[in-house]
């Protein structure tokens, strides 16, 4: 990959500014589903449909957006996805019929695939240029956002209870415009990136890629699967009260958010191939322990250690395919992630109610723990090239 040019140097905070608005989007995407759902009359068909348009929307967005930030710059690709990702939330937030809801969705997945790839790949270029890495540093701050949007909702449904959807939407798009304002005058313009060899032929994404696909798979799954299921899951297996379930997914994101705050000092320590060895069984033995245990404090103990292992996995396999195969490698891994993350937990849905709720948990369990082992493929670090 190209060196990234010298504007990427002191950009971090326009990297940050990217991944807060994004997470708070689809903090806001999220948490608006069960209201919307009321409000229009939907049945779970109809919901299922709309993540459905929203999340091919999404991985589309992810494709042209990889590909096009290596041949003019991740820059542009943000400065066009941005404005989509707002109109989306808006046309989203404010739809008076489902045609109206389904293109809020397609629009929104659209921005938030090219914005997803591309803020990466600025991300991936901007670490490229400081003595330490900082992509957990980001992934953190999307987290964080994700959080901050979620609960703008629930502040609006206290506030103003007869329309919170719209509320929210009103003062997350104002946010959307100061970041469009932000990204105009800080997102660094980067290099772009050429896949061709000495004859001009074009080079093809190498496989190891594909690999690191794979990894995604198996996190992407990991994380769907916490995040959708683990408070259902101590509902059933702990017989608690349904209005506390909420607890496991409170423990999974804090114990994520954590992680990754701390997770560019594990790498500077140990390299980017040591932490994903350590994440993966992490999280693979929170998983089995999920799978095996009844009380709830055991229970949460395995889902602190799934968001603590998972938290550290993609952050830098996202950080490995982009330096070494620019925006087209990171948005294959990207893509491979992403589509586990939509779909795993349905598939999780359906193997429960054939095998039950807690023993389907050894399915992430067994894809996690390979992850020690296909860590191969990623390159050995020292800590002082990790910190390069």
């Amino acid at each position: 990959m190209p060196a990234p040019t010298p504007a990427a140097a002191t950009s971090a905070r326009a990297v940050v500014n990217l991944f807060v608005y994004n997470g708070l989007v689809i903090g806001v995407y999220a948490a608006s589903l069960a209201a919307l759902r009321e409000r229009l009359g939907l049945d779970a068909a109809g919901i299922a449909i709309l993540l459905v348009c929203a999340g091919v929307a999404a991985i589309t967005g992810m494709q042209l957006g990889g590909r096009m930030s290596d041949r003019i710059g991740a820059r542009r690709i943000v400065l066009v996805c941005l404005p989509l990702l707002l109109v989306g939330l808006a046309v989203f937030g404010f739809a008076t019929s489902y045609p109206m809801l389904i293109v809020g969705g397609l629009l929104l997945g659209l921005g938030n695939g090219g914005i997803d790839v591309a803020m990466n790949a600025i991300g991936v270029q901007v670490e490229a240029t400081r003595p330490k890495p900082i992509m957990s540093f980001f992934h953190g701050m999307w987290s964080i956002g994700n959080f901050t949007g979620a609960a703008l909702v629930l502040l609006a449904a206290l506030s103003w209870p007869s329309a919170p959807v719209q509320a929210a939407v009103v003062v997350a798009t104002g946010l959307g415009v100061l970041s469009i304002v932000a990204s105009l005058r800080i997102t660094p313009a980067t290099a772009v990136v050429d896949h061709t060899d000495d004859s001009g032929e074009k080079t093809p994404i190498p496989g190891w890629a594909y690999l690191l696909g794979l990894m995604a798979i198996a996190f992407g799954l990991g994380e769907g699967t916490a995040m959708d299921w683990s408070g259902l899951h101590v509902t059933e297996v702990a017989g608690i009260p349904a209005a506390q379930g909420s607890v496991a997914v409170t423990v999974v994101a804090g114990f994520m958010v954590a992680i990754r705050l701390l997770g560019d000092a594990l790498v500077a320590r140990f390299g980017r191939r040591a932490v994903v060895r350590f994440g993966g069984a992490c999280a693979a033995l929170g998983y089995l322990i999920t799978a095996l245990a009844t009380p709830l404090p055991a229970l949460l103990i395995g889902w602190a250690m799934v968001g603590f292992g998972v938290g550290m996995i993609a952050p830098q396999v996202y950080a490995v395919a982009g330096h070494a195969a620019g925006g087209r490698g990171l948005a294959v891994v990207v893509t491979f992630g992403y589509a586990t993350f939509l779909c795993g937990p349905a598939v999780i849905g359906l193997l429960a109610s054939q095998f039950g709720l807690q023993k389907t948990m050894l399915v992430p369990a067994m894809l996690l723990a390979a992850l020690p082992f296909l860590a191969s493929v990623m390159p050995e670090e020292t800590p002082a090239s990790a910190e390069a």
